[in-house]
């Protein structure tokens, strides 16, 4: 089973919204945190936004106000809605799971945004 499934990705116009989904396997039983992040050719992975297992999220100053991460317990999955897209929102978008202290990184789903 693959440890990580991500989906939502895709081409979409400035402006345009796409929604992200994680799911988890659900083997993990011990989730501590979800956390989406990014990485453009030439540049470093960083940090989109997390959540963690309570609820608390945490967002980078490019996705506040134009980004909202939540999570279904009860499913395993992450979301990350993203509004008002920029071009400078185009990149690959990894998942990460944060499973016991053990962390896991999807395959990534690439997200780009153009007119």
């Amino acid at each position: 089973q693959v440890p990580i499934v991500e989906s939502g990705g895709g081409f979409v116009q400035p402006g345009g919204s796409l929604r992200l989904s994680c799911a988890a396997s659900g083997s993990f039983r011990n989730i501590v945190s979800f956390g989406w992040y990014r990485q453009s050719p030439g540049n470093q992975r960083e940090l989109v936004a997390s959540i963690t297992s309570i609820g608390m999220t945490n967002y980078a100053d490019s996705a506040k106000g134009r980004f909202t991460i939540s999570r279904d317990n009860a499913k395993n999955t992450a979301y990350l809605q993203m509004n008002s897209l920029e071009p400078g929102d185009t990149a690959v978008y990894y998942c990460r799971v944060n499973n016991g202290g053990v962390l896991y990184w999807g395959q990534g789903t690439q997200v780009t945004v153009s007119s």
